[in-house]
């Protein structure tokens, strides 16, 4: 008996530190996205092969965009943007950014794997996903900042947010250049085969759901015809 509560506590022990490892890691990960953003030749590299990211990491910053998204919706002056507000659906809207983000990462890895492209999918989604940073640290402050400028002010959002994404763009072409190993050239045209890619992607999909669509519709009209000569 008191061998089996020995190795019971030794079991949690064990557990207890794997925990404890696991958070420290995630909480490295977390903070190594500042070096991502700030040097990101090397911060990518080390991100996917040195294994300084995480995608623990990756989804909370994904998420974290998809909440600032939501909140710029929101909260920002009604100044300075116009969203219907009462109308609004968060998962909706939530939705409609997640879904392309992640068909661009199937675009990319389904199109750069046919041409040597050396980064997997885990890798591409992650650099992806480290590269949103940028968004989340200038626009969630600029949403709350907004409330407190005149409109004569609202050049500095504008120019704000501009600079938000175009260092995300930045990221995004820097991460998948390290991860496929890419030059700058091979890069930017896989970029835009990637772009292209995930809009034959999305068609398919929509032309699936659609004749998926009119073929349910046809055979519950058939049955409802049936039922009504029946009875």
């Amino acid at each position: 008996m008191s061998r089996a509560k020995s190795a019971e506590t030794m079991a949690k022990a064990v557990r207890a530190e794997s925990r404890k490892a696991w958070w420290a890691r995630y909480r490295d990960s977390l903070r190594y996205a500042l070096h991502v953003i700030t040097h990101p030749f090397d911060g990518f590299w080390d991100l996917i092969h040195e294994k300084r990211g995480t995608l623990a990491a990756a989804h909370t910053f994904l998420f974290l965009f998809l909440l600032v998204r939501i909140l710029k919706l929101i909260l920002t002056s009604f100044q300075f943007i116009n969203a219907p507000i009462q109308y609004l659906n968060i998962l909706e809207q939530a939705a409609s950014l997640a879904l392309p983000f992640l068909v661009l990462c199937i675009a990319n890895w389904a199109m750069t794997t046919l041409f040597e492209g050396k980064g997997r999918f885990r890798d591409i989604y992650m650099a992806m996903c480290y590269a949103l940073v940028p968004y989340i640290l200038i626009q969630l402050p600029m949403v709350i900042i907004s409330n407190g400028l005149t409109f004569e002010e609202g050049s500095i959002f504008s120019v704000m947010l501009t600079v938000s994404v175009i260092w995300c763009a930045f990221l995004v072409f820097i991460g998948l250049m390290q991860v496929h190993d890419y030059g700058p050239g091979k890069t930017m045209i896989f970029i835009i085969v990637t772009i292209v890619g995930a809009m034959v992607i999305i068609f398919l999909v929509l032309t699936f759901f659609s004749l998926l669509s009119d073929a349910i519709a046809y055979f519950v009209s058939l049955y409802r015809e049936i039922v009504y000569r029946m009875f």
